[in-house]
């Protein structure tokens, strides 16, 4: 496997983490340490969705389980 695929991989994981943590209430947005704060960006879902689906093109694999518009 090329060190790129598992670049790759590794940042769809990371994606889909976060899609989770943004959809059950998880995500952190701020933290106080001993009087000193850190904020944090809080992503969108569908920022998130976009980059896990241009992750799984590059990867090729298959989106699935999506709904198609019917073609006559």
């Amino acid at each position: 496997m090329s060190i790129d695929r598992e670049k790759l991989e590794a940042q769809l994981a990371e994606s889909e983490d976060a899609l989770h943590r943004l959809m059950t209430g998880g995500q952190v947005t701020k933290v106080d340490y001993e009087g000193h704060g850190t904020e944090f960006a809080r992503p969108t879902e569908q920022g998130l969705r976009r980059r896990i689906n241009e992750l799984k093109r590059k990867l090729g694999v298959s989106r699935g389980g999506g709904s198609r518009r019917a073609v006559f």
